[in-house]
């Protein structure tokens, strides 16, 4: 049952294990004040209107003044989430949060004409005009802006889709209802005889419990639900999918693969290569799954096997300054401006959140900002190793956010996706090879191993094979096939066949983990998980194995922003993501650690 009890009050925790957000706001008191100004500020977008094209100064006055209200509203927008997830029952910060959305909608409506009115302008007078030294700081963003062009309607047809936005948005909605809150999945009984309430939550808990029968029995009893909502589960992920088909056909792109990999500047054989390269490697994925069935001595492996350690978890208690210290040690290839920094970050200038308290947000996550500290929420638990990792991952957010926001202008600090996930897993991978040299015995070292490997089949395999399902199913909507329960099952029962292997026991209620994957309602999102992964195991080898230059590479990747494309960046710091040998690179290491695995136990 909820421990809530035992937690502490908000008001109750020291303000050492809190975060510090003066260096966005001194208090609620300074937002408010800051908010007014924003309200204030929106009105300057209209002289603006109808003038873009008139001059190059004209143009940088109005992105400047844009960037004033875009710099102000992430840093009132990133305190009131902030706040909020500090107790998420606080209706002051609550109210505050929604009322920046608001504002920040407002500030969206009066700055809708700027996109149009650029791409209206006569390609050979952008062109000229890009020359000129007065728009040197924002010719890359407009340049960027300036490709949208052949995917940009009148401005009739662009106001149309915008009113759509929040009406597009009703089956991922719908779907978080529905699966968030409206499905009950009973109790079950945990290993420890304590009757545990089955949800989103717990599910991944249970299927972590050393005793087979509390896996079983969670496994079955938490698809009951998605087999009874079977239907309308489909009707919300068909709607999904034909909701990014509509939208790719209303702005001419080449499918909705192509319209999502758009923004990134990511060819589609980059998509397609991931696919083929993991496929290529999916013995060595089924050849792991007969290791973990053997060592865990079962006569068949179901996918509720596939989660709990091989070994039980290592009775280790760490504090938070000795996680702290455990991390900063295996960082030390990173230098020492990089480790100074962060350990002053989790330290005395308290970028984190530290343990949990009633009300607070579940999880882990990064939040940088320009102009406050990349701050970071934990819900540290001195005896999960897992949460050492995670303070490792966030760390690398943090610090690719802080890098970013001291050597790029606003215009550029903020990297995209397809590069955040390198920065984090790179982290883990050091704190990963540091933890293997200090294992003192076979048990240690083989639950480690245990670890890496089940990390990269989940972030690489699992993802790629997510990846795989929205390709097939947004190519199915696209040829006007009926996306039906029955459909979506046949696909992914096939995935989970070729994925699983031939000596692995298919429930027949797996089918339905593509109704429970809140990622497939942002479609073509996952396979960046995998592209991280890949790409950070093999800088990582490049760092370690490397000298000055290769470091001074990784670092200027976390330097870089978004002032290039995403593949530059990850070109320049030494990985090429065109060509198929990142990602082979990881999964031979993966082969390589499951044989040494094999060996151990």
């Amino acid at each position: 049952m909820s421990n809530l009890a035992t937690l502490p009050a908000r008001s109750d925790v020291p303000a050492a294990d809190t975060w510090d957000l003066s260096s966005l706001y001194k208090d609620d008191t300074a937002w408010e004040a800051a908010f007014v100004e924003f309200h204030g500020m929106l009105g300057g977008f209209e002289p603006f209107a109808g003038t873009l094209g008139s001059s190059p100064e004209r143009l940088a006055e109005c992105l400047r003044f844009d960037e004033s209200v875009d710099r102000l509203g992430e840093r009132l927008g990133v305190y009131a989430f902030l706040r909020t997830t500090e107790d998420q029952a606080d209706s002051d910060s609550q109210s505050m949060k929604l009322r920046f959305q608001n504002a920040a909608a407002q500030a969206g409506q009066q700055a809708s004409f700027i996109r149009p009115e650029l791409l209206a302008i006569p390609e050979e007078q952008m062109t000229s005009m890009l020359q000129e030294e007065v728009l040197a700081p924002f010719k890359v963003a407009l340049e960027r802006m300036v490709r949208y062009k052949p995917h940009t309607l009148g401005r009739r047809e662009e106001s149309l889709l915008a009113m759509q936005a929040e009406m597009a948005s009703t089956a991922g909605q719908a779907f978080n209802q529905l699966h968030d809150a409206d499905l009950k999945f009973g109790l079950v009984e945990n290993e420890n005889g304590v009757q545990v309430e089955l949800g989103n939550a717990t599910f991944g808990q249970l299927l972590n419990s050393p005793k087979r029968s509390v896996r079983k029995q969670a496994f079955h009893q938490y698809y009951e639900q998605f087999t009874a909502h079977e239907n309308t589960l489909a009707a919300l992920l068909g709607g999904s999918i034909k909701t990014d088909v509509y939208y790719a056909n209303a702005r001419e792109y080449k499918g909705a693969l192509a319209g999502a990999l758009f923004p990134d500047n990511v060819p589609a054989a980059v998509y397609d290569r991931l696919i083929e390269s993991v496929r290529a490697k999916l013995p060595a994925v089924h050849r792991y799954y007969d290791v973990r069935r053997r060592k865990m001595g079962l006569d068949e492996i179901h996918q509720y096997d596939t989660y709990v350690p091989i070994l039980s978890e290592l009775e280790v208690e760490r504090t938070w300054e000795e996680a702290v210290e455990l991390v900063m040690e295996s960082l030390v290839p990173l230098g020492e401006d990089y480790c100074q920094v962060l350990r002053d970050g989790l330290t005395s200038a308290r970028w984190s959140d530290r343990y949990p308290n009633q009300g607070k947000r579940s999880g882990a996550f990064s939040a940088g900002s320009f102009d406050g500290a990349p701050f970071i929420l934990m819900n540290y638990k001195p005896t999960v190793l897992n949460d050492v990792y995670t303070l490792a991952h966030e760390a690398g957010h943090s610090m690719h956010s802080y890098y970013s926001a001291k050597n790029q202008s606003y215009t550029y600090y903020d990297y995209t996706i397809f590069v955040a996930e390198v920065a984090s897993t790179f982290n883990e991978q050091l704190l990963s090879r540091h933890m293997l040299q200090q294992a003192e015995d076979d048990k240690t070292r083989a639950y480690l191993l245990n670890r890496q490997i089940d990390d990269i089949r989940g972030t690489i395999i699992r993802q790629t094979m997510f990846a795989e399902f929205e390709k097939i199913a947004h190519e199915m909507a696209e040829r006007g096939e009926a996306l039906t329960v029955d459909a979506f099952k046949r696909v992914y029962s096939g995935l989970l066949n070729d994925y699983f292997g031939p000596d692995f026991v298919i429930d027949e209620e797996l089918a339905l983990e593509c109704f429970r994957i809140p990622h497939f309602y942002r479609a073509f999102y996952v396979y960046k998980y995998a592209t991280g992964l890949s790409a950070a195991i093999a800088l990582s080898h490049r760092v370690l194995t490397g000298g000055p230059d290769e470091l001074s590479d990784y670092l200027n990747f976390l330097c870089g922003g978004c002032s290039k494309e995403p593949l530059d960046l990850l070109r320049d710091a030494g990985v090429d993501m065109e060509s198929p040998e990142p990602v082979n690179t990881a999964l031979v290491h993966f082969e390589t650690l499951v044989d040494e695995l094999d060996s151990l136990l």
